[in-house]
Order: C-alpha cells, then sequence, then structure tokens
C-alpha cells in the first residue's frame, strides 16, 4: 500500500510537510457547470439580472475564493498564488466555468483552482436564483494538473 502522506505514524490527520520539495511553476485547470434554462441565459447575455453583471461578479468571487483556500480547507497550505483566470462559455443547457490558476512553490494549486470554480458557480445561483430556483451545480472536475514530481495529469474525455 502507498504510503499516506496526511497521515503520522499513528495515523493521525496532518498537514503535509512540503519543505523538503522543490519550488517548481505548477498550474492547474478545473471546471464547473451550472445548468440554466434558456431564459435564464438570454438574462445574462443581456446583463437584465437584476443584481447585476453576472459573470464579473462571479469572477471575482471566484478569485476571491482561490485565495481564501487555506481558510476554507483545513489541511490546504497557505498560497500566494500568482495567477487566477476564469473564463465562461454557454451551451445549450447553461454555463460552463473554467478557472485556471498558477504559481511557483512546494505544493500545487489544484485545490484553488477547484475552489474558485465552485465559488463562481454558487456565485451565478446566487444572483440568477430570483428567476430561476431549478439550477443545477454540476460537473465540478480538476482538468489539468502540472508541475512538481507528479508532471501533468489531464482528465480523459468521457
Amino acid at each position: 500500500m502507498k504510503h499516506l502522506s496526511h497521515f503520522d505514524g499513528r495515523g493521525k490527520t496532518r498537514m503535509v510537510d512540503v519543505s523538503p520539495k522543490s519550488q517548481t511553476q505548477r498550474e492547474a485547470v478545473a471546471q464547473a457547470r451550472v445548468l440554466i434554462s434558456p431564459s435564464t441565459q438570454k438574462l445574462i447575455r443581456e446583463n437584465k439580472i437584476i443584481k447585476g453583471d453576472v459573470f464579473t461578479v462571479a469572477k471575482i468571487a471566484g478569485i476571491m475564493a482561490a485565495k481564501k483556500v487555506s481558510s476554507l480547507i483545513p489541511m490546504a497550505h497557505p498560497l500566494n498564488i500568482t495567477h487566477c483566470q476564469i473564463n465562461f462559455d454557454f451551451f445549450k443547457d447553461g454555463i460552463t466555468i473554467e478557472a485556471t490558476t498558477r504559481i511557483k512553490a512546494r505544493t500545487g494549486v489544484e485545490m484553488e483552482a477547484l475552489t474558485a470554480v465552485s465559488v463562481a458557480a454558487l456565485t451565478i445561483y446566487d444572483m440568477c436564483k430570483a428567476v430561476q430556483r431549478d439550477m443545477v451545480i454540476t460537473d465540478i472536475c480538476l482538468l489539468k494538473k502540472k508541475g512538481g514530481a507528479s508532471g501533468l495529469y489531464l482528465r480523459k474525455s468521457g
């Protein structure tokens, strides 16, 4: 069985010591989807959601969340991320959110990318719930991770 680094010699949870690792350039890309109706999509496109510009607010919320991961996830290391980009694309049944995070550090930024898309999706839900209550947040996943000893990870399609 592979050694699990999040447990000490007695099997108790611990924060992983990353100090022996070398700093490398790291990147993560995560995705989430919000399933919404065509009428809600139209309101977003036309900037007619009463709470304001949905994508601008969701982008800011996602970036802010990426910077606060260590306050939300107990074993996550505090990181000063150097890049967080959030993009939105409409598709037939809703919106795809994609976040890319980067840093030069001893540990990866996948939790920051995943948190960014999650909070951006929650923000879209919050801003649009007055016009549609049956939205669904789905498909939160890591698409890509590179850097560190693990090299490159790409999510397999399907």
